[in-house]
């Protein structure tokens, strides 16, 4: 999973580095060379979205307890597309700029106070739009946080379910171990007192044996 991430890196870099050169190029551009390269820069933006996506999917695929330093390299990634995007409508306020000087020319002040206006309108919108692209971020990573957060509880909870079969099973053993030494000492009692008994046996057999013996020898001594 590693080696496709560093692939997407590999190639995330080179397209942010050619879109970075080109958004340079733009406000100095003739106007029939400039709209075909903003078309091409709108282009290469969207690759490098899809190409943050696909880091991103790569990157949930790695298990929590590794994946902080690849969040980390997500959320530099971003702040570098955020950058990309802001700079490049910047680029293209400049572009449209120079195509109503070229349009209204020098014709007084009131041309110049509408460019001046409209600068200031634009400028105003473009500090919302970067506003609006922080907040966005924020929510994005907040919510990126919720899920990982989220995936370390599921996780965690699967952990605590299995080990909680595992000490009900050892109970179990537990059990049947204590419920079988307790048949085995009562095996052992038995055998025990079979033993005993035996041997009691054995020793009452004996002496009425030594009885018999000795009385028949008193009875022999006793006739002679």
């Amino acid at each position: 999973m590693s080696s496709d991430f560093e692939g997407y890196e590999q190639d995330f870099a080179v397209l942010t580095a050619e879109i970075t050169s080109k958004i340079a190029r733009v406000p100095r551009l003739p106007p029939d060379e400039k709209k075909q390269m903003v078309a091409n820069v709108e282009k290469q933006l969207e690759e490098a979205k899809e190409l943050l996506e696909q880091m991103d999917l790569e990157v949930r695929e790695i298990p929590p307890q590794s994946r902080g330093m690849y969040n980390n390299r997500m959320r530099s990634y971003k702040q570098e597309m955020g950058k990309l995007e802001t700079d490049f409508k910047r680029s293209r306020i400049a572009y449209s700029d120079e195509v109503r000087n070229e349009l209204l020319g020098d014709d007084g002040n009131s041309s110049e106070n509408q460019l001046i206006k409209l600068r200031e309108e634009r400028a105003h919108l473009l500090d919302n739009t970067e506003r609006l692209e922080r907040s966005s971020r924020r929510l994005e990573a907040g919510y990126q946080i919720a899920v990982e957060t989220e995936q370390i509880g599921q996780e965690m909870l699967e952990n605590l379910s299995h080990d909680r079969e595992k000490i009900q099973r050892a109970r179990e053993r537990l059990r049947e171990t204590d419920s079988n030494l307790g048949k085995s000492s009562r095996i052992l009692t038995g055998m025990l007192r079979r033993i005993i008994q035996n041997r009691i046996l054995l020793v009452i057999l004996g002496i009425i044996v030594v009885i018999t013996i000795l009385m028949a020898i008193t009875f022999s001594v006793r006739r002679h």
